[in-house]
């Protein structure tokens, strides 16, 4: 099954739920996605297709989300600093033929395999 990981491999939960995929027998495409970032577009979508609203992919606990004020961020605001800045992208999205889903918590992603 052709599946995509937006993975952070320094980020536990990312690695816990590619492992997961591993487990189910599903080797996915893997995107680095700090190496890698997707377009303000492609975050939109996956948003949507999870969906979750902006904000839940959003990664508050950065010092970044803090340093740009994004408490009060519109959605468009915070596309636009997810784009800019994809260590504020909430991780890790899976992306399968059945859906997408943000991987918190990780048992989530159990719906789309």
């Amino acid at each position: 099954m052709p599946s995509t990981i937006y993975h952070n491999p320094r980020c536990s939960t990312s690695r816990k739920t590619l492992d997961l995929l591993r487990d189910n027998g599903i080797e996915p495409t893997i995107v680095e996605y700090l190496k890698t970032p997707p377009s303000r577009a492609e975050i939109a979508k996956l948003i949507v297709d999870a969906g979750i609203d902006v904000r839940a992919g959003v990664r508050k606990r950065e010092s970044l989300y803090t340093e740009l004020n994004l408490a009060e961020a519109s959605d468009d605001e915070l596309l636009d600093a997810m784009a800019a800045n994809p260590i504020l992208i909430e991780r890790p999205f899976v992306v399968t033929p059945k859906g997408t889903r943000l991987a918190r918590p990780i048992e989530s992603v159990n719906e789309i395999l």
